[in-house]
């Protein structure tokens, strides 16, 4: 499937808009591409496994991994810190693998300065409804934690212009979504 040089690309969007979806199907398609594990200190969800969704250390290690110099960017967003470790996009590089990275909107800016080759793909709620929708689904944020979010996607949605591909993902249609994320992986490959 690649032809070239591996490729970094990234997907990034507001808390709540399907990150985590899209990108799991994404891994089930291009199952030679690198998903990059971030490391962070919130609670682990319920669905979720240590060393496949994210590596869940704690503040400790996250400072130390700081101090060492191992990650490529990190944030403390809503209480918690997240990271990509650079082994995560290193690693892989080396073995001519093409890497898919999943961050926040702050992690994203932070990697495109760094990688200025890394080709970024905003994912966009078709409304903020969608969000509060979505993070009321999860069980796990309260209605305070919810407005918060929701105050901050406005804001990361005006930096989706710094990004080189900006998704609308529309309720009920995420196969839209997948399908394009699909086509823009294939046009960059073959670049």
């Amino acid at each position: 499937m690649q032809k070239q040089t591996p490729k970094i690309f990234l997907i990034s969007g507001p808390s709540g808009v399907g990150k985590d979806s899209i990108v799991e199907e994404i891994r089930k398609i291009y199952t030679d591409f690198h998903f990059v594990i971030t490391a962070v200190t919130r609670t682990k969800r319920n669905d979720e496994i240590d060393g496949k969704n994210h590596f869940f250390v704690t503040e400790d290690k996250f400072n130390e991994m700081i101090e060492n110099d191992e990650l490529i960017e990190w944030s403390k967003v809503y209480k918690n810190y997240y990271g990509v470790p650079k082994n995560q996009i290193d690693k892989p590089i080396s073995e001519n693998r093409s890497v898919l990275i999943r961050v926040d909107v702050q992690g994203a800016e932070k990697i495109k300065s760094k990688i200025p080759s890394v080709i970024t793909i905003f994912i966009k709620p078709e409304n903020f409804d969608q969000i509060e929708k979505h993070l009321s689904s999860r069980g796990e944020n309260s209605k305070e934690d919810i407005k918060t979010r929701i105050g901050a996607a406005k804001g990361e949605i005006e930096l989706s212009k710094n990004f080189d591909y900006v998704i609308t993902n529309q309720e009920g249609n995420i196969q839209l979504v997948i399908d394009k994320v699909k086509d823009i992986i294939v046009k960059n490959l073959e670049i």
